[in-house]
């Protein structure tokens, strides 16, 4: 019997193999398929091909069929891979309970001989990641070794050593990468995309797809929010007026006290105001970079916003408030408002700074400000031997269960629907405020133009800040720059 498997056209020389709806390389996953006796649910779509390729086609088939008709145990084709009786996943078929939520059973996909390495961040992270691995053996069968590769250096290490087959089975990843990643092929989709869009926020579904498709498994989104120090704050702003007028109170610049402090030259921040004023970087929702809304007139009111609190209450250089500088002020009582991101919690915990956290206050225009929101996620590797187990990994890794503790170790916070609402992370002031914040936020354009956006957004602020440059001038510069290097990049 043929089914589910299609040989399409692709630009490879083999073309590329469909199992159950999901992309690969012919060439790649051949002995994959080979070994599964994968085989007997493929078909090949008609084409022109070079006749040698079509005598090594046709006797692939022969050969395929003759196993076909030889292995009658074999299970019919309904699910491409699926593993014999005496395969490791089979002896434990009867054990599926912690993690089902998110993965399902999935143990009859899991290739014979299966074993995976994962990619991840080190320190409570890592540890985490241990902990998963662990239980995922335990219920599996399936050995996984973890390395710690940070999940900002896992994109331009999986382009080298994926082709070369060196690479993880499953990494860690920003989702702003996602584009990039899809388009090159590196990336395989999420296996059980309908099961992701009702179990997770739309934005953690949203900035791990690309073109409509969904390539993630979210592991935690994270935003950025207004840190404040309880000892020297009376009362939190609602306002960024209010805000202002606290800060000119406590301001002391020739003891080093400030009111507040931002990295002003780093877009990743400044977008919570080109956002909140009605700026945007793409059109249609940031996937259109045919049209950019850098220099529009909410992103030159945002420009201008920045300019009133470098005139009004931070009177320094970009470069003389970078963020270890604000880091070593906060800890030290003389910073009143820090704008930062979760990531920075425990060493102020560490450091005994009695603080707090809250929502960005809410702008002149009544608007709250869009941070941008960023979504670690786990993908799979496209050149994996064992993509099944893989996909079963990360499903396992994001089930509710394994994310509550990911929670517990990390504080990180999860985008699964149900954990929203569960009494540990609502009891927790700190993580209710990034999630309030996050309600606002919008994920990072994961297009691969936006990185092409980075270096001249921020060069763009910084010159307002430091050179009080024109803000429309500035961003018009900013703009042009951005078209030219889309350009190259498409050639």
């Amino acid at each position: 019997m043929f089914a589910q498997a299609l040989l399409e056209r692709s630009d490879s020389a083999y073309g590329a193999v469909k199992v159950n709806g999901r992309q690969a390389d012919f060439d790649r996953h051949f002995p994959i398929i080979l070994k599964k006796g994968g085989f007997c649910a493929m078909k090949f779509e008609k084409r022109k091909k070079p006749k040698v390729l079509m005598a090594f086609l046709t006797l692939v088939l022969v050969l395929a069929l003759s196993a076909c008709s030889g292995n009658s145990a074999h299970p019919s084709a309904g699910t491409a891979g699926s593993t014999s009786a005496s395969s490791p996943s089979a002896a434990s078929s009867d054990s599926a309970s912690a993690g089902s939520d998110a993965a399902g059973d999935g143990q009859s996909d899991i290739e014979p001989g299966a074993h995976l390495l994962v990619w991840d961040n080190g320190d409570a992270e890592g540890k985490w990641v241990q902990y998963v691995a662990q239980e995922f053996t335990k219920k599996y069968g399936v050995p996984v070794k973890y390395e710690t590769v940070k999940h900002t250096d896992a994109p331009g290490k999986i382009q080298k050593d994926g082709p070369a087959g060196l690479a993880a089975d499953v990494f860690d990843a920003p989702h702003d990468h996602v584009g990039e990643l899809a388009s090159a092929g590196l990336i395989l989709e999420n296996f059980n995309p309908d099961q992701y869009q009702s179990d997770f926020m739309p934005a953690a579904v949203s900035g791990t797809s690309y073109q409509g498709k969904l390539y993630g498994y979210p592991l935690a989104i994270e935003t950025y929010a207004l840190f404040y120090n309880k000892d020297l704050v009376k009362q939190i702003p609602q306002t960024w007026d209010e805000l202002i007028e606290q800060a000119k109170q406590f301001n002391d610049p020739k003891n080093k006290k400030y009111g507040f402090m931002m990295e002003a030259a780093n877009f990743y921040y400044d977008y919570a105001f080109v956002g909140g004023y009605g700026g945007y970087i793409f059109d249609k929702d940031n996937t259109d970079p045919s049209k950019l809304g850098l220099n529009t007139p909410g992103a030159v009111q945002a420009g201008q916003f920045l300019e009133r609190i470098h005139n009004e209450i931070l009177p320094l250089k970009n470069e003389d408030m970078t963020y270890d500088v604000k880091t070593s002020l906060f800890k030290e009582g003389k910073l009143m408002y820090n704008m930062d991101g979760p990531w920075a919690v425990q060493g102020f915990k560490d450091a005994k700074v009695n603080f707090g956290v809250a929502p960005l206050p809410k702008l002149d225009n009544g608007k709250d400000p869009t941070s941008f929101s960023g979504i670690k996620g786990y993908y799979v590797n496209a050149y994996s031997q064992y993509p099944n187990a893989a996909s079963l990994f990360a499903q396992f890794a994001t089930s509710k269960e394994m994310l509550l503790k990911r929670y517990e170790m990390t504080g990180q916070i999860s985008p699964r629907n149900d954990m929203l609402s569960d009494p540990q992370i609502q009891q927790d002031p700190i993580a209710s405020a990034f999630l309030n914040q996050a309600s606002h936020a919008v994920p990072m354009p994961n297009i691969p133009e936006m990185q092409q956006v980075w270096t001249p957004a921020g060069a763009a602020f910084a010159a307002m800040w430091n050179k009080n440059e024109d803000p429309q001038k500035a961003l018009d510069n900013a703009v042009q720059q951005i078209q030219n290097a889309i350009s190259m990049q498409k050639k």
